[in-house]
C-alpha cells in the first residue's frame, strides 16, 4: 500500500475514533435518576420495539423509580397505556402470527386492545383483548383507546382512518375521517391521515389527533348516532402551503380537485401524537357546542422536535404559549407523548432519543428513566384525571424552554438516524446526525484509500506482465 493510500486509511480511522472518543466524552448524562424529592415514581411505558418496520421486541411495562417492576412482551409492538381503577392495564396493541384474517391471507396481523393483568399467577398475562386483522402492520395500528364510564372503549383506528366505540366487542359507533378530509380510493392501502390518539375531553366529546394533517379535531357523538366536528385545532388558512401534509406520496392527497387538503400550519404542529387537554370546557347543547375561551392543549410536536402548550385566544385562534425544545442539554429527537402532571411538572417520553423524562415549567430534569428499546407512550400511575375532569396546570412562563439545537439537521442523516435507533438498540443515543455524517466521511475515506490500494496493485500487475513479455521477445 503506498503512501498516499495509507494516509487516507489512517485519517478514515482517526477522524471515526476521534468522532466516537469525543462525542462521548461531551454526551450528557444519560443515567436513570430516582427525582430528589423522595418519590418513588411509577411510570407504565409502552414501548413499539425497534428493529426492522419498528415492529419487534414490543412491550409494555412498569418503572418504579429507576427499576421495571414487571414487564408484558407478548406483542410485537405496544402502544398508548394507561392503568385503570381495577389494576388492569389498558394497552394498545399490534402483533402477527394469528388465523382469523378475514379477507387477507393467513397467517396475518392484529391490531386492537388488550387488558394486562400485572398481579396474575406467574407474572403480567394478556387477561382480555379486542382486535381485528389489517392488510400489513405498517401504519395500521390502533394506537390509543380510552375507557368509557359506561363501560366500552374509544379507540382510534389507523387502517380503516376512523375513531369508533367498542361496547361488549362490538362496534357500536364510528366517525370516519372521510366526513372532514378528502379520502383515497381505499385507506388500507396507504398511510392516509395516521390518527393516532383519541381523548374524552366531555360527555360524548373526543379530542382526536389527525397526525399527517397536523391538526387536532373535536368530535361529539350524537344522540342519534350521528357525529359533528365542534372545533379542528391548527385549521388550514386560505392559500396556506400543503407541503407538510405531503411529504410522502401516501399521505394527504386533493382527491376532489378543489384544491384544498385540510393541512394545519406546521409552525404550529407538525406531525403531533398524544395531545392532552388540559383546561377549558365544551359548552353549548349537543349539536351546538363550542370550545371555552381558556381552554388549552399540550402536544408531543414530534417533528417539530419539541413539545408545545396552545391557548385559544379570545377570537378563536390558537397559539402557541409554551415551548420545550430540549432536557438535560439534549434536543428533544421526535417526542411522540407529553402528560401536564398535577404539581405542573411535564412527563415526556422523547422517543428516538430513548427516553422518558420529567421535567418543571423551566426544563429542568427531576427524573428520568432511559429506555432499552423505543419508547411510544408513558403514563404516571396513579393517573392523576380519570373521567371528563381536566384541571391541570397550565405553563405561566411562557415562551421557549431550553432551547438548545443540536444535530445537522439534514434530512438524509436525520432519516439515517432513525434507523439506526430502531434497528440498532445497542448504538448510543448520542450517535446522532453529525456522527452519522463524519462517520460516512470517515468511510469514504477508509474505501477511497483501498481503492487507491487496488488501483496500484491491479497497475503494478499488469505492468509485471507486460515486462515479462517484453523480455520474451528480446530472447527469441
Amino acid at each position: 500500500m503506498n503512501t498516499r493510500a495509507a494516509g487516507l486509511v489512517l485519517a478514515g480511522v482517526l477522524l471515526f475514533g476521534l468522532t466516537v472518543a469525543g462525542s462521548a466524552a461531551v454526551a450528557p448524562d444519560r443515567g436513570a435518576t430516582p427525582g430528589g424529592d423522595g418519590d418513588a415514581r411509577q411510570t407504565l411505558v409502552g414501548s413499539q420495539g425497534g428493529g426492522t418496520g419498528w415492529h419487534e421486541h414490543g412491550s409494555a411495562y412498569l418503572v418504579n423509580g429507576t427499576d421495571v417492576e414487571w414487564r408484558e412482551a407478548s406483542a410485537d409492538s405496544y402502544f398508548d397505556v394507561q392503568r385503570l381503577p381495577d389494576g388492569r392495564v389498558l394497552a394498545g396493541f399490534m402483533d402477527g402470527g394469528y388465523e382469523d384474517c378475514g379477507p387477507y391471507e393467513s397467517p396475518c396481523t392484529h391490531t386492537g386492545i388488550r387488558l394486562i393483568d400485572p398481579d396474575a399467577d406467574g407474572g403480567p398475562t394478556v387477561v382480555e383483548e379486542y382486535g381485528f386483522p389489517v392488510r400489513t402492520e405498517s401504519n395500521s395500528e390502533i394506537h390509543d383507546a380510552e375507557p368509557l364510564p359506561d363501560g366500552g372503549y374509544a379507540m382510534t383506528d389507523m387502517d380503516a382512518e376512523r375513531i369508533l366505540v367498542v361496547e361488549d366487542g362490538e362496534v357500536t359507533w364510528t366517525w370516519n375521517a372521510s366526513e372532514l378530509y378528502d379520502e383515497p380510493e381505499d385507506p388500507t392501502r396507504t398511510d392516509w391521515l395516521h390518527i393516532n390518539d383519541i381523548d374524552r375531553i366531555e360527555e360524548d366529546v373526543f379530542l382526536v389527533s389527525v397526525r399527517n394533517a397536523n391538526q387536532l379535531v373535536l368530535v361529539e357523538r350524537l344522540d342519534d348516532g350521528g357525529s359533528e366536528v365542534i372545533e379542528v385545532i391548527n385549521a388550514d388558512e386560505e392559500g396556506s402551503s400543503d407541503d407538510s401534509c405531503q411529504v410522502r406520496g401516501d399521505q394527504l392527497r386533493d382527491t376532489d380537485g378543489d384544491e384544498d387538503i385540510r393541512c394545519g400550519d406546521p409552525e404550529v404542529l407538525d406531525h403531533q401524537h398524544n395531545p392532552q387537554w388540559i383546561a377549558g370546557s365544551i359548552e353549548g347543547e349537543p349539536g351546538d357546542r363550542h370550545v371555552s375561551e381558556d381552554a388549552a392543549v399540550l402536544v408531543a410536536d414530534s417533528d417539530n422536535d419539541r413539545v408545545v402548550e396552545l391557548h385559544r385566544t379570545a377570537d378563536g385562534e390558537w397559539e402557541v404559549a409554551w415551548t420545550l425544545t430540549a432536557v438535560d442539554g439534549s434536543s428533544l429527537h421526535w417526542p411522540r407523548d407529553a402528560d401536564r402532571l398535577s404539581n405542573g411538572h411535564t412527563l415526556i417520553t422523547d422517543t428516538l432519543n430513548k427516553r422518558v423524562v420529567e421535567v418543571d415549567e423551566n426544563g429542568t430534569t427531576v427524573w428520568r428513566f432511559p429506555t432499552d428499546r423505543i419508547p411510544y407512550e408513558a403514563d404516571r400511575v396513579p393517573r392523576e384525571y380519570q373521567g371528563t375532569e381536566r384541571d391541570l396546570p397550565t405553563a405561566t412562563a411562557g415562551g421557549t424552554v431550553d432551547a438548545t439545537a443540536t444535530g445537522s439537521g439534514l434530512p438524509v442523516l436525520s432519516t439515517l438516524v432513525v434507523g439506526v435507533r430502531a434497528a440498532a438498540p445497542w448504538a448510543p443515543v448520542w450517535f446522532g446526525e453529525t456522527q452519522v455524517g463524519l462517520t460516512l466521511v470517515s468511510a469514504a475515506l477508509v474505501l477511497g484509500g483501498g481503492g487507491v490500494a487496488l488501483g496500484d496493485r491491479l497497475r503494478d500487475g499488469d505492468g509485471g506482465d507486460g515486462g515479462d513479455g517484453g523480455d520474451d521477445e528480446d530472447d527469441d
